[in-house]
């Protein structure tokens, strides 16, 4: 029995918000510092992000994308036999965010939570397809909301700080949902995952656990992009490669290969490493930034959606996230 991916949908806030628009808003919010012009853009090749609005939370964005996906298969939350919400965001410290999700779903099957920095989505789904694979559920829902808008440092110090905080000037807010279900001919057919913990503390959010619970200076990202892309680079390439030699793949074998994309120039670094096909690429990071872990379902639906891929294609998800933690997925639509 394999676990095979039947339907991804995805969810866009309203409001969007232009690179100028962030030098600008922290210009006006920090006292004496101004962002050189254009600098957002130019480093990372963002040109939008969405922003969810004030009543919104990260339950609401994964609930969107959860009722659009149910809606377009003819399912109703009842039938769900798991509710996985996988997302560097929650709502709360506690419970867990996926029963809010199943709430206000609709939902009455079992829930629970995967948190894993950008990998959170893609851990879920290994959490779907190893439970699948083992008999014990059918038909699960992954889901996601990612709302790091709302830890983003606007008042700005120094230099310093600005660079500190920069990696917040990416990130975008968005919901996504994907359906797993059982099969016995086609589905995901490899995984594998690694990780490099011994430099957890180079990208953080530190707010809310037991290392500083009420301090507001740290409810804003703080990390380093250069030692990050070190992180990734040295760890990572070996993975996705001995991927290939394990199945007897080449990249030209799968009709797309979503990557976790952060900057357009990290991105273009590693597909030369890999020796990824630009053409197989989904870019998704210049109209959307950087939206955490939703970004791999958001890919994987915009290919559908542009008809780039179909059932009986192969497609490849590629996983980075802080910590560092990173992973690979095959699967056959």
């Amino acid at each position: 029995m394999r676990a095979r991916i039947t339907g991804v949908a995805a969810y866009l806030p309203e409001h969007q918000v232009g690179s100028a628009e962030v030098e600008r808003r922290i210009a006006a919010e920090s006292d004496g510092f101004v962002p050189y012009p254009t600098i957002v853009e130019r480093m990372t090749g963002i040109r939008t992000r969405y922003v969810l609005r004030d009543d919104q939370q990260a339950s609401d964005l994964a609930v969107a994308a959860a009722g659009k996906l149910l809606a377009n298969h003819g399912l109703r939350p009842a039938e769900l036999d798991l509710l996985i919400f996988g997302s560097a965001s929650q709502d709360l410290i506690e419970p867990a965010t996926a029963h809010i999700v199943a709430a206000k779903l609709g939902a009455t099957c079992p829930v629970f939570d995967v948190k894993n920095a950008c990998n959170s989505f893609l851990n879920g789904l290994q959490m779907a397809d190893a439970l699948i694979r083992t008999g014990q559920y059918t038909r699960v829902l992954v889901c996601s909301g990612e709302t790091p808008s709302r830890a983003i440092r606007w008042r700005v110090r120094d230099r310093a700080q600005f660079v500190d905080a920069f990696a917040g000037y990416t990130l975008s807010d968005a919901g996504a949902a994907m359906l797993v279900e059982a099969s016995e001919t086609s589905g995901i057919f490899y995984r594998d995952f690694s990780a490099e913990s011994k430099v957890w503390d180079i990208g953080t959010l530190p707010a809310g656990g037991s290392m500083h619970p009420r301090d507001e200076d740290f409810t804003y990202f703080s990390g380093d992009g250069r030692k990050l892309k070190d992180a990734f680079l040295g760890r990572g390439p070996g993975l996705w490669l001995d991927a290939l030699k394990k199945t007897g793949l080449t990249w030209d074998d799968f009709a797309v290969i979503c990557v976790h994309q952060v900057t357009m120039p990290y991105l273009e670094v590693l597909r030369t490493i890999l020796g990824i096909p630009a053409d197989r690429l989904v870019i998704t990071l210049p109209d959307h930034g950087n939206v955490a872990s939703v970004t791999l379902p958001l890919q994987l639906a915009t290919a559908i959606e542009e008809g780039r891929c179909g059932p009986g294609d192969t497609v490849a998800l590629i996983g980075l996230a802080g910590g560092v933690s990173l992973g690979v997925l095959f699967a056959e639509l």
